[in-house]
């Protein structure tokens, strides 16, 4: 895969690479984190029963603060998309729309 120009990281940025469907396993992503002393993460993604569901859960139990973006995720099934963002995460995330968390009038 190839990185986009107007997104690709300058020469002082962290990249840490996913290998496994959570961000965290089998990365170098909490350290990276945690010198930074990042404790608070946004969440966004797809696919919303994988990728996401797996980083949330894992970073929950390494004790992150979470906010999940809702309409920041997709999955292949809009029904599982809509119980884990109204069901599931919010018993580990504050849950909310991008405009929401970018402080945009709805």
């Amino acid at each position: 895969m190839a990185i986009h120009p107007e997104v690709a990281p300058g020469p002082d940025d962290i990249v840490v690479t996913k290998r496994r469907v959570s961000g965290f396993s089998g990365s170098d992503l909490d350290v990276v984190l945690r010198a930074g002393r990042v404790e608070q993460l946004v969440l966004t993604g797809i696919a919303t029963s994988g990728v996401v569901l797996s980083t949330l859960r894992q970073a929950a139990d390494l004790d992150f603060g979470l906010t999940v973006l809702s309409d920041g995720c997709l999955d292949a099934d809009p029904e599982v998309h809509r119980v884990l963002t109204e069901k599931v995460f919010p018993q580990q995330a504050e849950v909310m729309t991008v405009g929401e968390w970018a402080g945009v009038p709805g």
